[in-house]
């Protein structure tokens, strides 16, 4: 067998990250189209060795189903088989990979490990569009340009209807259909047919490029006290994401306003430093994240002394909340840098890590578990927000994606009321009066 040759990616990953692509899909998978051919240049057992491999050197088991005599009996079977082509190949890494119960733990063919690359690079090539299907016309619909896309400078609109792609009709399309038809190589042409409006009719010819995907939306709110508020959505935790927050901080603070509010509802997670990072942005000190491996090693994580703020804080949280959101979320609420308000969070606290092998495949592998700065492990378990807001399916359901946010959106409303009662709490400041011999402590409120 020729000698293994592992490509490791250079980030470790929480599993969980969501997808984004050229098109980006809102509430729905991305299936992204690649050229890439799966070719097994030598033996299809090599690329299943190395995968055996990797577990064996750094999987930490916590499913119990894991044990180095069984692991070693299996690679025998397998490789005693004969694989005569490369999804027979990939079919058997699955099955192996399987055995461990652990659905972090995963293959991936070329097509998605370049998917995998591409949702926590914080760039793609495409045309920038922000694409939803309307529940009711069943419709595709743009939810917004990105600024400075192909897109934007063509001058597509917000609630602009694509109905054609290449000629080709949208009725009945998903959006993982759009998205195929939508993405290619920088250079390369698509034109998109869109209705705006009432009856207006536009065709425009995008060009693909190289986009950035901005990991932060922020806004200035007003609360019905007068109050400036931050409003900071953290869609990801990408190669952008640390940066990206601290633009908005930055710029928010520089906008005086009072608090923020941290929305990091349906945040699937995405890479490990990059919540160390943003957590590093609100904390002075403390610890942020721990974690330990199977060898029993802790990496501990703390504050650099070097927070961009230290304005009250709330944190938004809901069930779909997970991982280095989970991270970001019991850091402050440990360390009572704010109040977490929402839902209890998803509950997946292990760490994996991504792994591409020789042929252009990849899997990621569980290869240790966090702790929050207490020391609670959350997996399975999730973050108890401070205060509880419920969303009902009614209210889920009339929620619109430009609602978020804003005062149309009910756990909002309930994380501007906590932030103002930190308000309040802050701008108490002690004055001393003296009753004969006897010191008192008074509050006074600005």
């Amino acid at each position: 067998m020729a000698s293994t040759r592992l490509r490791r990616i250079a980030l470790v990953a929480l599993a969980g990250a969501g997808s984004f692509a050229g098109t980006l899909v809102l509430s729905s998978d991305l299936l992204l189209h690649s050229s890439t051919a799966a070719i097994i240049s030598d033996s299809p057992k090599e690329v299943m060795a190395e995968a055996w491999q990797i577990v064996f050197r750094d999987y930490l088991d916590t499913t119990g189903n894991y044990s180095e005599e069984k692991w070693k009996t299996l690679r025998r079977d397998l490789l005693s088989k004969s694989y005569g082509n490369t999804k027979d190949a990939y079919e058997a890494i699955r099955g192996m990979l399987g055995t461990l119960d652990d659905p972090y733990t995963r293959f991936m063919d070329p097509r998605e490990f370049k998917e995998m690359e591409i949702d926590t690079s914080g760039e793609l090539s495409g045309v920038g569009i922000q694409l939803s299907l309307d529940k009711d016309s069943k419709e595709l619909v743009v939810v917004s340009p990105i600024d400075g896309s192909p897109a934007s400078r063509a001058g597509v609109q917000p609630q602009d209807v694509i109905t054609a792609i290449d000629g080709k009709s949208t009725r009945g399309m998903t959006t993982e259909d759009a998205v195929k038809l939508i993405r290619g190589k920088v250079g390369t042409k698509v034109v998109l047919e869109l209705r705006r409006g009432a009856g207006q009719f536009v065709t425009v010819d995008l060009i693909r490029d190289r986009i950035e995907l901005a990991a932060v939306d922020s806004s200035v709110n007003v609360a019905p006290n007068g109050a400036k508020v931050g409003y900071i959505r953290l869609k990801q935790f990408n190669a952008n994401a640390a940066k990206d927050m601290r633009n908005a901080i930055n710029e928010l603070s520089g906008e005086g306003v009072s608090g923020f509010v941290l929305d990091l509802r349906s945040n699937p997670g995405g890479l490990l430093m990059a919540s160390v990072e943003i957590a590093r942005q609100w904390l002075e000190e403390g610890v942020t994240v721990s974690s330990s491996t199977r060898e029993g090693v802790s990496d501990v994580k703390r504050a650099s002394g070097r927070a961009l703020t230290k304005a009250p804080l709330v944190v938004l949280v809901n069930e779909g909340s997970a991982s280095a959101s989970e991270i970001l979320s019991g850091a402050i609420q440990d360390n009572n840098r704010g109040v977490v308000v929402g839902k209890k969070t998803f509950g997946k606290g292990l760490i994996q890590s991504v792994r591409g092998l020789s042929d252009g495949s990849g899997m990621t592998v569980t290869i240790a578990k966090y702790l929050t700065p207490s020391g609670k492990d959350i997996h399975k378990q999730g973050i108890t927000p401070d205060v509880n807001a419920n969303l009902s399916k009614a209210q889920a359901q009339r929620l619109k994606f430009e609602d978020l946010g804003t005062r149309n959106d009910p756990q909002y409303r309930v994380a501007e009321s906590e932030l103002a009662k930190l308000l309040r709490q802050s701008n108490a400041k002690p004055e001393v009066s003296f009753e004969g011999d006897v010191q008192l402590n008074v509050f006074s409120a600005n």
